[in-house]
């Protein structure tokens, strides 16, 4: 008798999506929203091909090395690539946890950005057993913000980022921050 396999230990589902780990055919819708310049306009540059598949590599290595990482957005319904969500170590020294998100174009405005960082906290909080996470932009980069507040985040700190050519207006940046919630007795 047969059974479906188990999910992954590192595989998450929402009511619309599915975080899974990284597939080869991933690669290339990763690389095209990458290299769209409105989805990078509160980036440094687009990603070339083999940046975004060393991006795509590193995340996915992280569920090895932390016991979190990256995961590969898909939709369950369709089975489409749609982005990434997920937790990564802060950026520039900070310490503590980062939850990101990026999705291609054509998902965004549907709150699929909310509801995977969303799932991700809850995996850092229940599964990690973390007590904070927080999460960076732009200060510009008012759509991201609006995540952060719809996730119940709150703006914790601003600073200018070091990964940010001198000069650019991505400069500025803004650190949300959400604490685990407290046991009641």
């Amino acid at each position: 008798m047969s059974s479906a396999p188990s999910p992954s230990p590192f595989e998450v589902r929402t009511e619309r999506l599915l975080l899974r780990r990284w597939r080869p055919d991933d690669r290339p819708p990763f690389a095209a929203m990458n290299a769209d310049p409105e989805v990078m306009r509160y980036f440094p540059a687009p990603l070339t091909q083999s940046e975004s598949d060393a991006l795509a590599a590193r995340a996915d290595a992280s569920f090895a090395e932390r016991g979190y990482g990256l995961w590969a957005l898909e939709l369950r319904e369709s089975g489409e690539f749609l982005g990434f969500t997920g937790l990564a170590p802060m950026p520039d020294g900070f310490g503590g946890v980062e939850v990101g998100w990026r999705l291609a174009r054509p998902f965004w405005g549907a709150g699929y950005a909310t509801e995977a960082a969303r799932a991700s906290i809850r995996f850092a909080f229940d599964t990690l057993g973390l007590d904070e996470v927080s999460s960076v932009t732009s200060v510009i980069n008012e759509r991201s913000q609006a995540v952060m507040r719809r996730l119940g985040m709150v703006p914790v700190e601003h600073f200018d980022s070091p990964r940010v050519p001198a000069g650019s207006p991505l400069v500025p940046h803004v650190r949300y921050a959400l604490a685990a919630p407290r046991p009641t007795a």
